[in-house]
C-alpha cells in the first residue's frame, strides 16, 4: 500500500482529533453505556442504544484515524528546496487568464481538502494541472464549465 502525502498541519490535526475521541468521547460513552445499564431491561432502553451508536461512531473513527496516520507521509513543505515549482503543501497564487481575478491555493491531502479554506486536494483536477509546472507557466485545467486558463503568479513554500 503507498503512503498518503500529509501537511504537517494535517497530520496535527489529525492527532489532535484522535487524542481528544480517545482522552474524551471514549470515557464519556463508557460512562453513558454504564448509567444506561443500570436502568434495567436493555432491549428497550433507548440510552443504552444510542450509547452503543455513539461509541461504534468513535470506535470507527478512531480506527480511521490510527489507519490515516499510520499510512501518512508528512511532508513539511519548509523544508523543501524553494526553487519556484509547484509540489505537494505549497501555496499557489493563480490569475484567471479571462477575469484577471487572483486566488491563492495550498495543495494538501484529500482528508485536509476544504475549498472555502482555499485548501485544494492534491487529488483534484486543479491540482493535477498544477504539478510540476513553475511560476510564469500558465496551465489549463477542465472544468465543467468548460476549459480555464490560469497563470502561476507566485509559489509560496509556507
Amino acid at each position: 500500500m503507498s503512503k498518503t502525502p500529509l501537511t504537517v498541519r494535517g497530520a496535527q490535526k489529525l492527532r489532535e482529533e484522535l487524542d481528544r475521541l480517545k482522552s474524551k468521547e471514549r470515557p464519556r460513552i463508557i460512562q453513558a453505556i454504564a448509567e444506561a445499564r443500570e436502568h434495567g431491561d436493555l432491549k428497550e432502553n433507548a440510552e443504552y442504544h444510542a450509547a452503543r451508536e455513539q461509541q461504534s461512531f468513535v470506535e470507527g473513527r478512531i480506527a480511521d484515524i490510527e489507519g490515516k496516520l499510520s499510512n501518512a507521509q508528512v511532508i513539511d513543505v519548509t523544508s523543501l528546496p524553494a526553487n519556484g515549482k509547484v509540489v505537494f503543501g505549497v501555496t499557489v497564487l493563480l490569475a484567471d487568464e479571462d477575469s484577471g481575478e487572483e486566488k491563492s491555493y495550498q495543495i494538501v491531502g484529500e482528508d485536509e481538502a476544504d475549498i472555502k479554506q482555499g485548501r485544494l486536494s492534491v487529488q483534484s483536477p486543479m491540482a493535477r494541472a498544477l504539478i510540476g509546472k513553475e511560476e510564469g507557466d500558465v496551465v489549463d485545467v477542465r472544468t465543467p464549465g468548460g476549459t480555464r486558463s490560469y497563470e502561476i503568479v507566485e509559489v509560496r513554500y509556507e
